[in-house]
């Protein structure tokens, strides 16, 4: 490279006279290029606002003695890495090494020099770019005696201290109901800030708001190679974090159509803080958000209505005997279409289960209010505050707001032969977008209303099978709508029947469908 420009010299002498390098441009790397289709490896330049400082970065694993460059670039500002000329890392033995800097290229170089004793200082590991120069020094090589009375003295105190810590995890692992999975940093920062990025051993960044909800925010953060959803709860939200975390924690909680459960994490001290629970991240967001700005073909139902209807039916499924012990079912409680995210593939995961209620064969579902929920999808029972507090009555609750999502879902469907509406909420003709729980009880209980089933749906035979469904979802007797396995099960038949008609006699005019005989109302799955 050629010599700076004057401008350029000017700037970083300046900045030099003020105390600190001014960062420009770092280093860049992405061992992930290929899969993120970025470019490998560069100089990027460092963009900010003016107030703010920059700062490169790098990450890196040692794997048995093997250097492997995770990420480099550029940082925002960070208070961890202010007038830092030099890339280290003093934590001692990290699952991941991260290191920060201030100056243009620091980040090429980068160290490892844990901050412990003098003894440990002299040893440390420099890393240029996969080349690994090891400097050590053994103090104790030109007196064996010293070194053996050192020996013989340190294992005795090492054995106690050992001892003494394992005692102390063992106290911590039974005291603690909800530890957390991830360490926690120190800055007690609010719900809306983003706090630093340093999170732990882990470099985890905030980037941006994506939602709002009752019990918090959700941010788009970046954790080494991904992206993942930070859900952010206020401390006076403790219960409905706890909960959620105790239900993700659940035996076989992992399904294709529940949404990925990362870890939990604490920050801030005292009363000060904010819980984290840490999901996968999808970049289509919830169900809603995806048809406020998508119409869907018939196919695209289909698959968004049944993977919807597996995660659903797996939730309320008992399943004795997993490998790792008894899945209890689950009652969902908040089931809303802004509550389904939709993976790139238009798969369906169902999420938020801070009002999840778990049922376990000789225990009691706990002290549970049975009026909770969003007022648009509460069922009817609900509303009049006549819940029988069993099992079934509170998966059949969940079934009620199925019925309303796939509602929205067809209201978007190209398939029928008409204009597709813009975007509404369930009811939202009769009630508008705030009701309250009057308006819906005098809509849903007193008028038994539900929402319009278009005339042009009735032209589509698919559409027809899917009305018929969701009518029976959305049922004013709780006993008498369909399970969420049935509903899967009627949504298979539903697209096969289609599938065997040519397309053009898909749309017709369709009185009466009478050579199709459903599934029973409870699955057979």
């Amino acid at each position: 490279q050629g010599p700076s420009p004057p401008i350029a010299q000017f700037g970083r002498a300046a900045s030099a006279i003020l105390g600190r390098s001014e960062t420009q441009e770092c280093v860049y790397y992405n061992s992930s290029w290929e899969k993120e289709r970025t470019n490998r490896s560069g100089i990027e330049p460092c963009y900010g606002d003016k107030d703010k400082r920059l700062h490169c970065f790098a990450t890196w694993k040692n794997t048995s003695g093997t250097i492997e460059i995770v990420k480099q670039g550029c940082w925002l500002d960070d208070v961890n890495c202010y007038d830092s000329s030099e890339c280290v890392e003093a934590k001692e033995s990290p699952d991941v090494f991260f290191c920060c800097c201030e100056g243009s290229m620091c980040n090429e170089k980068f160290l490892y020099s844990p901050d412990t004793q003098a003894v440990q200082s002299k040893s440390s590991c420099k890393f240029t770019h996969r080349k690994l120069m090891l400097s050590t020094s053994n103090p104790f090589s030109q007196k064996p005696q010293l070194f053996n009375t050192l020996l013989y003295s340190l294992v005795p105190v090492m054995g106690i201290a050992a001892i003494v810590l394992f005692s102390f995890w063992m106290y911590r692992h039974h005291k603690l109901a909800y530890p957390p999975v991830l360490v926690p940093t120190q800055d007690p920062l609010g719900p809306h800030t983003p706090p630093s990025p340093i999170m732990g051993q882990k470099p985890l960044q905030l980037i941006e708001i994506k939602a709002r909800g009752r019990f918090g925010c959700v941010w788009k953060a970046q954790l080494l190679n991904d992206y993942v959803a930070v859900k952010v709860f206020p401390i006076q939200d403790k219960l409905s974090w706890q909960n959620e975390y105790e239900i993700y924690s659940l035996t076989g909680m992992k399904h294709e159509n529940l949404l990925h459960f990362i870890g939990v994490e604490k920050r801030g001290n005292n009363m000060d803080i904010d819980l984290w629970l840490i999901t996968a991240y999808h970049d289509n967001g919830s169900l809603t958000d995806y048809l406020k700005a998508n119409v869907v073909s018939w196919n695209e139902l289909c698959h968004i209505s049944q993977t919807l209807a597996r995660g659903l039916a797996y939730l309320h499924e008992d399943i004795p005997g997993l490998k790792d012990g008894h899945k209890p079912a689950v009652a969902h409680r908040d089931m809303k279409s802004k509550n389904v995210l939709l993976k790139n593939n238009l798969t369906a995961c169902i999420a938020d289960f801070g009002l999840a209620l778990k049922f376990e064969a000789g225990k009691s579902a706990g002290d549970t209010h049975g009026q909770v929920g969003t007022r648009r999808y509460m069922a009817p029972e609900v509303l009049e505050g006549a819940i029988n507090f069993q099992r079934d009555s509170f998966l059949r609750i969940d079934m009620y707001a199925m019925g309303l999502v796939l509602w929205e879902l067809t209201a978007r469907c190209t398939a029928a032969d008409g204009p597709v509406d813009e975007y509404t909420l369930p009811f939202e003709e009769e009630v508008g977008q705030h009701p309250s729980l009057e308006d819906m009880q005098e809509v849903v209980v007193h008028k038994k209303l539900r929402p319009c089933l278009r005339e042009c749906w009735q032209k589509h035979i698919g559409l027809v099978m899917l009305c018929e469904t969701i009518e029976e979802c959305w049922d004013h007797e709780a006993e008498a709508r369909l399970s969420a396995g049935c509903v899967e099960e009627r949504i298979i038949q539903m697209q096969r029947q289609t599938n065997i008609i040519a397309p053009e006699e898909i749309v017709t005019v369709v009185t009466m469908v009478t050579n199709v005989d459903f599934p029973p109302k409870e699955s057979s799955l």
